[in-house]
């Protein structure tokens, strides 16, 4: 009776020591992880599948302290490999795709990754480590292979559009004519911010805080308008017309003054390059048309911009005495000539 509690027991306490050891060296290495600032990704991903490993591990002692026929004990010990595959490749495969997109934010200027490429980092990752699994199991891939590929294409015959919305989402990321964060204009009217590119659609957020849902198939073939490449920063146009009277020299002057004075304090309206003016178009019918050329941050700013620097100029115009005209139509009226009686 004795012999076989010894039986029993032992395994357990030794798988019980092997799991408190694997907790304690689990515990000071997220420790570490937490004091180091580059280490939060990674003990967010492994901080769950680590309690496994220890329970796995305290498995693994407790078989080799077990009574057990080699063949029971290879059977289990296979299990535990796979298992240990497959954790380790699920989270492989999320750290792959924290570090994706950690690396995204952090170069979002050259970089065009997004949902998708996470996506295709998991799948990849899985699916490699899956196949290891299997082989390890002892379970030949091959013919699964050869039936996977036999069913792939009756899939791909069944879900076309959705196969090639998903390459045309690769093809976007391969190419970048657009990044999340890019302010974009396509051909059929919607524009916004470019918000994610996912395996099947783009979503683009528009300045009215609504989402347009756009597939990637129409989204690749579409002419797209992207105000952020090569780089943020554009030309505002602002036509101006004054009256004929008017000075230009005295009107160019005034303008740049203010402009250059408005540059600190509007918000989005750069100071460099310079602002200047152009007397284009030109004459007008009732006027002199004149075009101030000026920075501004972003797409967006413009709208502020104009906003406020058309109010400070009305204001420089009135207090300089620069007219600004309207439209005049002089209508001259001819007497009916009389015919002779």
């Amino acid at each position: 009776m004795s012999w076989a509690r010894a039986a029993v027991l032992v395994p357990v306490l030794t798988g019980i020591a092997v799991t408190a050891v694997g907790l304690a060296v689990r515990g000071a290495s997220l420790w570490l992880l937490r004091q180091r600032s580059a280490g939060g990704t990674v003990r967010q991903v492994v901080r769950v599948p680590s309690l496994f490993w220890c329970l796995v591990a305290g498995a693994y002692g407790a078989l080799e302290a077990a009574d057990l026929s080699a063949r029971a004990m290879a059977r289990f010990e296979l299990w535990l490999q796979a298992l240990v595959i497959v954790s380790v490749t699920v989270t492989a495969g999320n750290l792959l795709a924290l570090l994706v997109d950690g690396y995204a934010r952090r170069y979002a200027a050259a970089s065009g990754i997004t949902g998708l490429g996470q996506a295709a980092t998991r799948l990849a990752v899985l699916t490699v480590g899956s196949l290891i699994a299997l082989s390890s199991l002892g379970i030949s891939i091959t013919p699964l292979l050869t039936a996977l590929g036999v069913g792939g294409l009756a899939v791909a015959l069944a879900l076309q559009d959705s196969l090639a919305n998903f390459f045309a989402g690769m093809h976007l990321l391969a190419d970048q004519p657009v990044r999340v964060g890019d302010y974009i204009k396509l051909d059929s009217g919607a524009e916004g911010y470019v918000l994610d590119i996912g395996w099947r659609s783009t979503r683009i957020r528009l300045l009215a805080n609504n989402v347009v849902i756009v597939p990637n198939q129409t989204f690749a073939r579409a002419v797209i308008t992207n105000y952020d490449m090569p780089e943020s920063r554009m030309s505002l146009l602002i036509p101006l017309s004054v009256g004929y009277d008017s000075d230009p020299e005295h009107l160019e002057r005034v303008v740049l003054e203010e402009t250059l004075k408005s540059a600190g304090k509007v918000p989005g309206l750069l100071v460099d390059p310079a602002p200047f003016l152009r007397f284009i178009p030109g004459f007008g019918d009732h006027s002199l048309d004149f075009t101030l050329i000026c920075q501004v941050a972003t797409f967006v700013d413009q709208y502020a911009v104009q906003h406020e620097l058309r109010q400070r100029l009305l204001r420089r115009f009135r207090a300089e005495g620069i007219e600004i005209p309207y439209p005049v139509r002089t209508v001259v009226l001819k007497p009916a000539s009389t015919g002779d009686a």
